[in-house]
Parts: C-alpha cells; sequence; structure tokens
C-alpha cells in the first residue's frame, strides 16, 4: 500500500500519523509544497493525506502551486481514493469540492472540545458526543455540496466533514503530539493573541499525556475507517 502527503510547512509534519502509517505498513512519499510542487501519478498512491499550514487556499496569486496542488487533490478525489484533508487541508478539499473558504467569525487556538453532529446517514464516520481536540485555525469553510457534518464546536460549526465513504475534512488536529505541539507553537506564536478562543503556549502545553493519547487513538480510528475496505 502506498501512501502520499501534502506538507506545506516544515513545522507542520506527519505527527502521530506515521505511526500508523508504519504499522500499516505503507510506502510513504511526500510533496514538500515548500520546496518543490511535484506530485505522484494519481495511480501510484492508495491514500493521500493533506497537512494544514499557515496559509490560506486562496492565497493563489501569492502562492502559485495552490493552482497546481488543487488540481491534484480533485483528480486524487474523483478517482475514489481515500483522503484526508488536517486543517488547511480540510479547506482545500472544501474548496475543490466547490465551497468557499473565509476567516472565520473568532480564530480558535487551543485545546477546545468538538461535539458529534447527529446523522441519520449510515456509512459516516462517528465521533464521540464530546471530545477535546487540538485546533490551530482562522479561517473556515462551507460544506461543499453532498457532504455530511460530522461535529462542530463552539467557536466554529464546521468543524468536520466526509464526502463520500472514504473522504474526510478535519478543521482540528488530531496528529498533533507534544513534539509538533511545540513546533507549531514556536513557529506561529505571533498569532497568540489575547482572544476567547484563544489560548496562551503555556496553557497549551499543560495538556497531559493522555491528552495526546486520546486524540491519537481517534486518528487511528479515522484512518482505519477511511481505508477500510467496503
Amino acid at each position: 500500500m502506498r501512501a502520499h502527503y501534502l506538507q506545506h510547512v516544515a513545522f507542520e509534519g506527519l505527527g502521530s500519523i506515521e505511526d500508523w502509517l508504519c504499522l500499516h505498513r505503507y510506502q510513504v512519499t511526500c510533496t514538500k509544497l515548500f520546496e518543490s510542487a511535484n506530485f505522484p501519478d494519481v495511480n501510484d498512491i492508495d491514500l493521500l493525506i493533506i497537512m494544514g499550514g499557515p496559509m490560506s487556499v486562496n492565497d493563489e496569486n501569492d502562492l502559485p502551486w495552490l493552482t497546481v496542488e488543487k488540481q491534484f487533490v480533485r483528480s486524487v478525489i474523483d478517482a475514489g481514493k481515500p483522503v484526508l484533508g488536517i486543517c488547511l487541508g480540510a479547506q482545500m478539499i472544501a474548496n475543490v469540492m466547490g465551497a468557499s473558504v473565509y476567516p472565520n467569525s473568532k480564530k480558535e487556538i487551543g485545546w477546545f472540545s468538538i461535539y458529534s453532529v447527529d446523522s441519520q446517514e449510515h456509512n459516516l464516520f462517528c465521533f464521540p458526543v464530546s471530545a477535546q481536540a487540538f485546533h490551530w485555525h482562522g479561517e473556515t469553510f462551507d460544506l461543499p455540496k453532498g457532504a455530511h457534518l460530522l461535529a462542530s464546536s463552539q467557536a466554529c460549526v464546521n468543524q468536520a466533514f466526509q464526502l463520500g465513504s472514504n473522504v474526510i475534512g478535519l478543521q482540528f488536529h488530531l496528529e498533533t503530539t507534544p513534539e509538533s505541539l511545540n513546533q507549531i507553537a514556536t513557529h506561529c506564536g505571533d498569532e497568540l493573541v489575547a482572544g476567547e478562543f484563544i489560548q496562551s503556549a503555556d496553557e497549551m502545553k499543560k495538556a497531559s499525556q493522555a491528552d495526546f493519547d486520546s486524540i491519537n487513538h481517534l486518528m487511528v480510528q479515522l484512518l482505519d475507517f477511511i481505508t477500510r475496505k467496503n
């Protein structure tokens, strides 16, 4: 099995996802957009993971590689491959499927609860009724046509969605580890200004190992879900 991931900045890597890929013996390749915009043939991958980043999907004038990346992401979705988008990655999935991405009314940075959205539809991933998750975003998105809302938070309605049986976008970060939290807090610390849903770096780093284990376990469940055999 072959997994490919799209990395937008050096400090937002796979986090705990790397352990899952290793456990399942995936051959892993990566496009580092901060170095080059070379993408594999869609037929050569079995799973696509789109990581986060501080830029916007609307920054195509400043970052022309975004246009090529969007074309690639759309081609993978159209090919029926499992796709997971995290934060910027979720916004990209929404955008390439025709939805708008724009600033949320409030930035959400730190550990805040998400809440599952009840649905009568079958074949949808089920989040816990309530769960703590790590967030770092200032934008949100409309749901693309045909998408099912899976989770919301107090600060942001569209936190997670599913398209079809194997495409999921997450506004929040379940892959976060203590190391990756330190990385993003170091490189994006200028965003930690006073706000209703913005925690300080010290407050975020008070999270216990159990907190990280909980979100990482939820990530395992989600990856198992989108790669299951239907």
